[in-house]
């Protein structure tokens, strides 16, 4: 509770209380938190791809990239939009004359699923190259820290009275 509204001073008097109650302030601010922690994850959005992992550094970005990803179908999507690969440089051409005179060239992030042949994201990187861009790269999953790689699991055993396989 709050409390009492005045309190007893020197002499008997009463002076009014200069303290301020905050619980229902951090109580609404936990539950604030709360809900962008359960609710930020939900607002990624993208293609979903199964990228392989690597323990390289990621690189400082001073521009948002562009990004180009091969799914596990070998669809191209630019950003989220599915585009054929005869029509991605033009795409990026066009998005690369929206840009302010004297800015640096955007730099393209490949990301291609890991079940996807090798030779598609290499004729994508391909095709963006001699399209003109130089600033190609492609992405990688990060890996939590190097150590011992997880034992594969073992054959179930066969239940009681059905033969092994």
């Amino acid at each position: 509770m709050a409390g009492p509204l005045m309190k007893r001073g020197v002499g008997g008097r009463y002076r009014p209380m200069s303290e301020i109650n905050v619980t229902p302030f951090v109580d609404v601010m936990l539950v604030l938190l709360i809900i962008f922690m359960v609710a930020a994850p939900m607002m990624t959005s993208g293609v979903p791809v199964d990228l392989p992992r690597t323990a390289a550094q990621p690189l400082n970005q001073e521009q948002e990239p562009l990004t180009v990803s091969v799914d596990a179908q070998g669809r191209i999507f630019l950003q989220n939009t599915e585009v054929q690969l005869e029509g991605l440089v033009e795409q990026l051409r066009a998005i690369a004359q929206n840009q302010p005179p004297g800015a640096p060239e955007r730099r393209i992030f490949v990301r291609g699923d890991r079940g996807i042949s090798y030779g598609r994201v290499m004729e994508v990187m391909g095709v963006i190259s001699q399209g003109g861009f130089t600033r190609v790269a492609l992405l990688a999953e990060q890996q939590a820290a190097p150590g011992p790689r997880p034992a594969a699991p073992a054959p179930a055993a066969p239940a009681r009275g059905q033969p092994a396989r």
